[in-house]
């Protein structure tokens, strides 16, 4: 394999240009630099000393429609500066008090082929920075995209030609490797972002604006009526799917301020708010790799952490912020993988029971209660009746009384069947096809309950799904926490199954609903932390911390 990419990489050659005034003009802003084994020391040294910048993807997919609209607005002062290249690659200035971005769908002079090799389609991104790993060692260089579902793709700069890409795929076929195929489109138009300013249109791939006050209002779409503030740069960029990210370039603390009020809620107990606060910084810190394909390093959604800006600030969580500023979790001098989730069901799940790649010592099973409820040393939750009697507890949990703590919920064969279907079919699956879903078991459990392996018997066949699969391929299960039960109905012919099960989320670390009860009994945030993350410490952030290492 090794030797097949070396004869793949002797014949690349790969043209780059970029215009100098452009780029020192575009980047003159600090821009947050990191490398596979974490953030290179001047970065380090800007969040110890100061306040390190984050680039936010708030808008991810501007232009996958062309009624697809921003309208941005000054909240105070002297307007919005607008910087962008004019025509003559000459940086121009424009001033607006607001402006109104839309999409203009261009023909292109000569179709273009859009495409790349997807070595795999992951449920999350933890599973597919493993897969990227794999690819790594395999000696095929590769980048982590999300078109849609996370994926891994054989790196384009290096694969940059037809002939590459299917020498590649050929290689990978002879090699018994059964998920990289080649996702190919011809493009005849593509969208550009436009807005008029004075009575001038200009049309635009790249955008820069900033306010005065340094506050900017941002409506997204042609019903939004309230919009959202935001503190800081926002830039309106390409990204790797032929669309546009509105990104958002803010202070750590700042940006917090936006997300502590969205995650936990502003009205939780102040222990609860300073945990969450620490849990924040301590992710956000650990994760700036998550978006590289596409030029900037977290996004303001739950595949980060839900962040909307100024709106929801709110003065106790900013007393938590500014009390905790500086402080992140550690184990062994490095940042904690500071995952965390809104309910864990009565158990907490390790790293490994909801995605691949090494364990983390301090993401283990803990029993989500203050007293002694259940021992999972002596009655392990991989026993399938073992978990059906914990999911039948109801009282003595941290998150009892909860609507997400227990659900039941039923699903016909047809609709499992519909809804596997499209799972399958934006995998490229090879038996994706199926007509019908005649069963399905759980085969494998983890110690925390949590769905290892389960087996889907069709008409063309059994499909596995493992781990966080089970959650992407059907609606119903809300956590991987769950048992089956066969549904039969009329004349007790097979109907569908029920998904009885408990949590919201992944159920790894912290649960946001424990943490208030947990709170509102006297814990401080330190107990709090430790209950959930054994092992670990609260440490103010210096530059002898690692910010992340590949596991």
């Amino acid at each position: 394999m090794q030797r097949t990419t070396s004869i793949l990489r002797e014949i690349v050659m790969v043209t780059r240009y970029r215009d100098s005034r452009w780029v020192g003009y575009w980047w003159r802003t600090a821009v947050t630099v990191f490398c596979l084994v974490g953030l290179t020391a001047d970065v380090r040294a800007t969040a110890v000393g100061g306040d390190v910048e984050l680039k936010v993807g708030i808008v991810q997919r501007f232009g996958a429609t062309p009624e697809d609209e921003l309208t941005l607005k000054a909240t105070e002062g002297k307007g919005l500066t607008l910087r962008f290249l004019a025509g003559n690659m000459e940086p121009q200035t424009v001033l607006a008090n607001s402006i109104k971005l839309e999409i203009q769908m261009q023909p292109l002079a000569v179709p273009e082929v859009q495409e790349q090799v997807v070595l795999s389609t992951n449920p999350n991104f933890e599973t597919a920075e493993d897969s990227a790993e794999q690819w790594r060692a395999k000696g095929i260089e590769v980048e982590i995209a999300q078109p849609r579902r996370w994926q891994v793709w054989a790196k384009r700069d290096i694969y940059s030609t037809p002939l590459l890409r299917r020498l590649l795929l050929q290689s990978l076929e002879a090699q018994g490797f059964k998920t990289a195929y080649l996702d190919t489109e011809i493009k005849k138009q593509e969208p550009k972002p436009s807005w008029v300013v004075n009575g001038l249109r200009y049309n635009r791939k790249n955008l820069e604006i900033v306010s005065e006050r340094n506050r900017i209002q941002v409506y997204q779409g042609k019903n939004d009526r309230t919009g959202r503030i935001f503190v800081g740069v926002l830039r309106l960029q390409p990204n790797a799917y032929g669309t546009y990210t509105l990104v958002n370039q803010v202070p750590l603390e700042t940006y917090l301020r936006g997300v502590v009020p969205n995650e936990i809620g502003a009205r939780a107990p102040y222990a609860a708010l300073e945990a969450q606060t620490i849990l924040a910084r301590t992710y956000a810190l650990r994760n700036l790799r998550r978006f590289a394909i596409d030029g900037y390093e977290l996004s303001a959604d739950i595949h980060c952490q839900v962040y909307y800006g100024l709106s929801g600030a709110f003065p106790q969580t900013d007393k938590a912020i500014a009390a905790t500023k500086g402080l992140v979790i550690v184990y062994n001098n490095e940042l904690i993988d500071a995952v965390y989730s809104s309910t864990t069901g009565g158990v907490t799940a390790s790293f490994k029971d909801i995605w691949n790649g090494a364990e983390r010592p301090y993401l283990r099973p803990v029993v989500d209660a203050v007293s002694n409820i259940w021992d999972l040393g002596r009655d392990s939750l991989a026993d399938d009746q073992n978990l059906r009697k914990f999911i039948n507890l109801q009282k003595g949990f941290n998150e009892e009384g909860k609507s997400l703590f227990r659900w039941r919920k039923e699903t016909s064969l047809p609709d499992l069947a519909l809804q596997l279907q499209k799972y399958l079919q934006d995998k490229k699956h090879p038996l994706a096809k199926f007509k019908m879903v005649q069963q399905m078991q759980v085969v494998e459990r983890s110690p925390s309950g949590r769905i290892l392996k389960m087996v889907v018997q069709t008409d063309r066949g059994a499909i596995e799904l493992h781990k966080e699969e089970v959650r992407s391929a059907f609606l119903a299960p809300i956590s991987t926490l769950f048992y089956l039960d066969p549904v039969k109905k009329d004349n007790q012919t097979l109907w569908g199954y029920a998904f009885v099960g408990g949590g919201y989320g992944h159920g790894v670390g912290l649960s946001q609903t424990g943490a208030y009860q947990l709170g509102n009994l006297g814990w401080s945030s330190q107990q709090i932390l430790n209950f959930y993350y054994p092992g670990t410490q609260i440490q103010p952030l210096n530059d002898s911390i690692s910010f992340w290492q590949a596991q």
